[in-house]
């Protein structure tokens, strides 16, 4: 009996995008956002490019998941780095690509701990990063500053240290001033901080400190 069978049986709400990823189940959760449009910190890193007269590049898509992020890159010319470490992610992502686009992706299943980050112009994290375990965080997020060019950006989020899932042993969650400090070395254009209560009706509410963010590698 999957999830979703025992929610009806024991006639709770049904599973919803969160309650997936609280497990880590990661099949139920791309079916769950599967056609969701870009994050709008990608969205906001994106526009901040062509501004400037960049209007293609090269981007790692940390944890591209079901590949929203992806589609919105290779849409505006860019060639991208999807990664994931879960295979069925990728078949999500290349049947929606067209064809004449196919050519600028590659995809990788690689876990952070294993992933190795070409120079690029940006590296897009989008809700990937709370879900690096700790003891291997440090690791990465220094392999991710290492391989921004200088004027490229990071576009992704933080979970902060109220956020519910702060007490769960293999998620990695920062206090404001611990963001700001991961971020020494670019100009941040974005850190929106959102924190909010889930309406009581979902099937497990939770308490939600995320910062979410745009920065540019000096």
């Amino acid at each position: 009996m999957n999830e979703q069978d025992k929610s009806k049986k024991l006639d709770l709400p049904p599973m919803g995008a969160q309650d997936f990823s609280e497990i880590e189940d990661w099949s139920g959760y791309f079916n769950a956002v599967l056609g969701k449009g870009a994050r709008d910190t990608l969205i906001a890193a994106l526009d901040s490019f062509e501004q400037e007269g960049f209007n293609s590049g090269f981007a790692v898509d940390l944890a591209a998941g079901e590949g929203r992020d992806s589609l919105e890159l290779l849409g505006r010319n860019w060639h991208v780095l999807a990664t994931d470490n879960h295979p069925e992610a990728f078949s999500h992502l290349w049947a929606r690509v067209p064809e004449v686009l196919k050519p600028n992706l590659t995809t990788t299943e690689v876990s952070f701990n294993d992933m190795k980050f070409p120079n690029c112009d940006m590296v897009n994290a989008s809700f990937a990063l709370p879900f690096c375990e700790p003891q291997h965080f440090e690791v990465l997020w220094n392999k991710i500053i290492a391989s921004i060019r200088p004027g490229g950006r990071f576009a992704g989020q933080f979970f902060g240290s109220r956020d519910t899932w702060a007490s769960l042993p293999n998620r990695s969650h920062h206090s404001r001033e611990e963001v700001l400090k991961l971020l020494d070395g670019f100009s941040i254009e974005m850190i929106r901080e959102e924190e909010r209560d889930d309406p009581p009706e979902l099937r497990k509410p939770k308490h939600w400190q995320i910062f979410h963010i745009v920065a540019r590698k000096h």
